[in-house]
């Protein structure tokens, strides 16, 4: 009798890890891979007259496409050549934002913090 009930427990113990390590994978594992993968291909969509960032955080604007090489020229006219796993992403700068209180012209009064 108490053979079958350390049988029962332990396959009861091994079915939670199983449960819990089916969880952990479709809610973490395979979303983040789907989303590497989706980085990727959106690396290598980049085209001819784009600008790209490396992997290393060299940013250039791509002027030549091969088979095994992409290369990006800098804004100095230096040009480097890249394999394409390297190309991170395509480079898109913000544009910088303009203070909302400097175009009114009115300032904010000093806050004293709710004091009277």
């Amino acid at each position: 009798m108490l053979a079958a009930v350390k049988s029962s427990s332990s396959s009861m113990v091994l079915l939670i890890y199983l449960v819990l390590f089916g969880a952990v994978y479709f809610l973490y594992l395979r979303p983040r891979s789907k989303r590497q993968k989706a980085q990727r291909a959106e690396a290598r969509n980049v085209e001819i007259g784009e600008r790209a960032q490396t992997v290393g955080g060299f940013v250039g604007t791509i002027v030549r496409r091969e088979e095994g090489l992409v290369t990006l020229r800098s804004e100095s006219g230096v040009e480097l050549e890249f394999v394409p796993s390297a190309i991170a992403r395509r480079f898109d700068p913000p544009a910088p934002a303009a203070p909302e209180a400097q175009e009114s012209g009115e300032e904010e009064p000093p806050s004293d913090g709710g004091r009277s």
